[in-house]
């Protein structure tokens, strides 16, 4: 059987200028990153700002499973069955990081015959976007530390700085570190510890600016800790803005690439919606929006965590108003929600798939909170049986929706052309009436409650004193209108990766909060999950190598 890559490299790519002359874009407006991947100028990108918006089509999951479900596969394979029913399309998608191709999940760019290509390039440095933002970022950390070591101005509290370091590689030994060790010329020692780069504040500054100067007055406001007083300290006061704005100017700019069926692809910005907001930049969004008549984006795993930052996060801070979702899922997945082993996935279990389907049917019940219609796209494996199948389609129709068997893995645009109607007759039934979960007026502890109670299903959250403490401050200090974005693990409504399926009546436990003031949210840290994850026991890098030919093999 062939895999993903052996089809992305059987696949005969065409010129990216043919790509963009058929997206609307003119071979001016690109800076040509070799002959399949381009970035898409600023200027015009500034000029499309009076033409209408198409329709925006979100694409989010099921509660993620080792089965695997498919969302990107889904996005890629939607868009190209749009364009084959004559529809213009654009797809939009987030770049994948280093460190899970590295570590447990492999690329982000689809898989079979639904992929965005040229798939090693995009799922490894690609156009270099990534190394600039964490750059940027620890340019302001060694910036902060040099500030400190020639008089400190600022008056900063050295005990007080909150400004992490960071790496696009998964690496646990870097979570807590001590940083200026051997004498007086290299700086007072501190603790100090790396996030991965996705979960960066600079990665959300560059996910959810609007253009130049957005970016470098959001990167100017964040705040890297605390005098003595308490008052805060800025990028802006330690003068670092402007030379972070630089190393990002380039890389601001949207990546244009190409479906194996020639469908053009937006991929910009950042993933990890359990720990980040998980999705790709406002800049290439709403560009796609300018360009085509319908634009489908994707949201980080599971619905509770990707599509709820979308919707309360980006779409909030960018004006954007989604006219339909798709939630992703597979009989096996759910089967694994219903508690089968991943070795025993093969053999019907209709009663399996029947408990399983309840966190299908949460999730899209959490959609629809939002005032969006929704519908079910079931990716289809060869094991799947048709009762099976008839067990997840029934459940849907109990709930107002459908569940469309797509086989786009195997048959590209072909095998989504019947979700691409689904689509499409969601669009033009002009039924959706977005509204966030909660409105900016509503406390800090209250926006966290009310997304833990409505999402998650939680009786309760529980926030420690000293916690507490913190978010008060932050809205004493003017915060409080701001989002919040939940960190907690993809694999479970819960904090616990255990509690599969819906469980309801947890307590959702919050043991730290950040203020991402240049993002414009705060972060609320919950259970155990890790803004700077580790590598599994066997990790994906161990089989990834150059054949004699020195092409690549292993990446997946």
């Amino acid at each position: 059987m062939a895999t993903d890559l052996d089809i992305a490299r059987a696949a005969t790519l065409k010129p990216i200028g043919e790509i963009a002359d058929k997206a609307g874009i003119p071979a001016e407006a690109l800076e040509p990153y070799g002959k399949y991947k381009a970035k898409i100028g600023l200027d015009f990108i500034a000029a499309q700002q009076d033409r209408p918006d198409g329709a925006l089509v979100l694409v989010t999951g099921i509660s993620p499973t080792p089965a695997g479900e498919g969302k990107t596969t889904t996005t890629v394979g939607l868009g190209d069955a749009l364009n084959a029913i004559g529809t213009k399309a654009m797809i939009a998608l987030r770049e994948p990081s280093l460190g899970p191709c590295f570590g447990v999940k492999g690329g982000a760019t689809g898989g079979g015959y639904a992929q965005v290509l040229p798939m090693e390039d995009i799922n490894l440095h690609f156009t270099g976007d990534f190394h600039a933002i964490t750059s940027a970022n620890n340019l302001l950390a060694a910036m902060v530390d040099n500030h400190l070591y020639w008089g400190n101005g600022s008056g900063l509290d050295s005990r007080r700085i909150s400004w992490r370091r960071s790496l696009d590689m998964n690496d646990r030994a870097l979570r807590s570190v001590v940083s200026s060790l051997g004498g007086m010329r290299n700086g007072y020692p501190r603790e100090d510890g790396f996030d991965i780069t996705v979960a960066s504040e600079v990665m959300a500054v560059f996910c959810l600016a609007r253009d130049l100067a957005d970016l470098q007055k959001r990167l100017g406001r964040m705040i890297v800790g605390q005098r003595r007083d308490g008052t805060s300290v800025t990028a802006k006061d330690i003068k670092a803005d402007g030379a972070m704005a630089v190393l990002l100017r380039d890389a601001f700019a949207p990546n244009l690439v190409q479906t194996i069926e020639g469908s053009p692809a937006l991929v910009h910005g950042g993933p990890f919606a359990n720990i980040a907001h998980g999705c790709n930049s406002v800049m290439a969004t709403r560009l796609a929006l300018k360009l085509a008549d319908v634009v489908v984006t994707e949201a980080g795993f599971g619905a509770d965590l990707g599509a709820e930052k979308f919707l309360d996060i980006k779409c909030r801070q960018a004006g954007l108003k989604p006219a339909a979702c798709v939630v992703v899922a597979t009989v096996r997945a759910l089967k694994m929600h219903g508690g089968v082993a991943k070795a025993d996935l093969g053999r019907e279990d209709i009663a399996a798939v029947k408990r399983g389907v309840v966190n299908l049917s949460r999730h899209v019940e959490n959609v629809g909170k939002f005032g969006i219609p929704v519908v079910v796209g079931l990716n289809r494996f060869t094991g799947d049986t048709e009762a099976e199948i008839a067990a997840v389609q029934e459940a849907m129709r109990a709930l107002g929706t459908e569940a469309i068997l797509c086989t786009h893995w195997g048959d590209g645009a072909k095998g989504a052309e019947a979700l691409a109607h689904a689509v499409k007759r969601l669009i033009d039934g002009g039924t959706a009436d977005f509204a966030p979960l909660y409105t900016d007026h509503v406390s800090l502890a209250g926006k966290i409650e009310t997304v833990a109670r409505e999402v998650y299903r939680a009786a309760a959250i529980s926030i420690p004193a000293p916690v507490a403490a913190k978010l008060k401050r932050f809205e004493e200090d003017g915060f409080r209108d701001l989002p919040v974005c939940i960190a907690k693990t993809q694999y479970s409504f819960s904090a616990d990766p255990t509690l599969l399926g819906a469980p309801v009546g947890h307590v959702l436990p919050v043991r730290e909060v950040r203020l991402s003031a240049g993002a414009g949210f705060v972060v609320a840290v919950c259970g155990e999950i890790m803004t700077m994850p580790g590598l599994p026991r066997v990790p994906a890098a161990e089989n990834i190598h150059l054949d004699a030919e020195g092409r690549i093999e292993g990446l997946f």
